[in-house]
């Protein structure tokens, strides 16, 4: 094995590679960095260029764009709380605070080395176990995969700021919302009112832009109204201190080994991963009051856990020849395309491709480090822009974000709606995090619950029958316990104060 990766690592600096690696990580970090345009899309974009490549530039390349666009997402999400990607919805809590305090160089510089260790930790586990994290995924079904979208959706109440209620209100906006489409068991009509577009559902890429983008750039708008003068606001470009790097490691390394575990399971992609490590940090840290409000370890915890998907999403992927998410969907296809067989047989039969692309990941996460401590003085520039210019860019690259991912002006109104849904939401105090949440894990926890029963033939017994089902609602119930003893806590030392 040290010989193929020894290789590996020859090839990944070698000309045919090195360069198309820098490129497709570069291209990822600047798709990411754009509301709409996911690591998703890019990867699907890039895929034909690869048609007349040697298979290892050409999957090394579109790795390259994956691990590009999951740190990406960030970078929008720290400066104009709009995250890039879905994956990047956590990093908003503690991101944007930050930024909004003076701190977006420090934001920045914790997200690229967050992102870093996540996805280093990633690469590391799916070349030392990679079959046995295949195994462990092997045993998922319909009944795991409903108390695994359980114990997300229990999520919803750690990032419900101080009033649960509210949150819970989001919560049940969102899975309303997810129900709009066909019936995933019977295929009828929801919620569709005989609007066809509403048939496959609402897409959850113009309800992220609208409740994030769109809602943000019009509280822009109305603040501009009232100020008299348009200030930049003032930091500092202090990066990431040794000391700050040593508190946040512990939170940084837990949560890149569970976004590696949860990447692992088919169809639990980065944006699950994300929330599911903010949670974990924000429950065993010694001052969780500070999470929404410019904490280091909710910031490091998200980027981390979203960034370790991307190499536990590939496990089940070399190994079993079964997509992750997303993108290891399209990534099967390029290894199709290149001739290749996904599976055990891939370990034997090409192993010098296998071992070249765990080489290369490791090489295109250093890439992503340096291109993100490189380009911070130049992304912290983006919010000096006076609020005069950069709102409506905001507003029109949302639109085309929304625009693009089917070429459809239905997406467009779907946008705007959720924009002037989370512009109002936020007058009420009421987070819009949950909606989304509740929108992802809604028709994950609702198909598998209906899957369950057919199998179980209407008996509530998988949930006690089955360990790995049984320990996912052990935890959901310790969640919730949790948070709500955390809750009472919080008001107790405010009712002292």
């Amino acid at each position: 094995m040290m010989e193929y990766l020894l290789n590996g690592f020859a090839d990944a600096f070698s000309m045919a590679v090195f360069p198309v690696l820098v490129l497709g990580v570069l291209g990822g970090v600047i798709l990411g960095a754009l509301p709409g345009l996911t690591a998703t899309m890019g990867v699907a974009i890039l895929l034909p260029f690869t048609f007349g490549m040697a298979p290892t530039p050409a999957l090394v390349m579109l790795i390259g764009v994956y691990i590009g666009g999951i740190y990406g997402g960030s970078i929008a999400a720290i400066l104009l709380k709009t995250p890039g990607t879905p994956a990047s919805a956590a990093t908003v809590l503690d991101g944007h605070t930050m930024a909004i305090k003076g701190l977006a160089a420090k934001a920045l510089s914790i997200a690229a080395v967050a992102s870093f260790i996540g996805g280093l930790i990633s690469t590391i586990v799916l070349i030392a176990i990679a079959p046995i994290l295949a195994d462990f995924a092997l045993r998922f079904n319909a009944p795991e995969y409903f108390a695994l979208a359980l114990f997300g959706l229990t999520i919803i109440a750690s990032v419900s700021a101080k009033n649960i209620m509210k949150g819970l209100l989001a919560g049940t906006i969102g899975l309303l919302v997810s129900m709009v489409g066909l019936d995933p068991i019977s295929s009828v009509p929801r919620f569709t009112f005989g609007i066809l577009d509403l048939y496959s559902g609402i897409n959850i890429i113009p309800v992220l832009i609208g409740l994030f983008a769109i809602s943000e750039g019009l509280n822009q708008l109305e603040k501009l109204s009232s100020d008299t003068q348009d200030i930049p606001p003032k930091f500092d470009y202090k990066l990431l201190s040794f000391s700050d790097f040593k508190k946040i490691l512990p939170t940084t390394i837990k949560s890149g080994l569970i976004g590696t575990s949860i990447g692992s399971v088919p169809g639990a992609g980065a944006d699950i991963s994300a929330f599911a490590c903010y949670n974990e940090a924000k429950r065993v840290a010694k001052n969780p009051e500070e999470f929404g409000n410019g904490s280091m370890h909710g910031l490091a915890a998200a980027e981390s856990g979203n960034n370790g998907v991307t190499g536990g999403s590939l496990v089940p992927l070399l190994t079993l020849g079964v997509p992750g998410d997303a993108v290891s969907a399209v990534l099967l296809g390029a290894l199709i395309v290149q001739g290749l067989t996904p599976g055990p047989l891939l370990f034997t039969q090409n192993p010098e491709i296998v071992y070249g692309i765990f080489s290369s990941m490791i090489v295109a996460n250093i890439v992503m480090l340096i291109i993100g401590f490189l380009g911070i003085r130049f992304f912290c520039r983006i919010i000096e822009v006076p609020k005069i210019i950069m709102i409506p860019i905001i507003i029109f690259l949302s639109v085309i974000g929304a625009y693009a991912i089917n070429n459809s002006m239905f997406d467009v109104g779907i946008a705007i709606t959720f924009g002037l849904l989370g512009f109002i939401l936020n007058k009420l105090d009421i987070p819009s995090s949950p909606i989304l949440l509740a929108i992802i894990l809604g028709p994950m926890a609702e198909t598998n619950l209906r899957k369950s029963l057919i199998l179980y033939e209407g008996s509530w017994s998988f949930l006690y029958d089955r360990p790995i089902a049984l320990a996912f609602i052990l935890f959901a119930v310790f969640s919730v316990y949790s948070t709500i003893k955390l809750k009472k806590k919080e008001r107790l030392a405010e009712e002292k104060k």
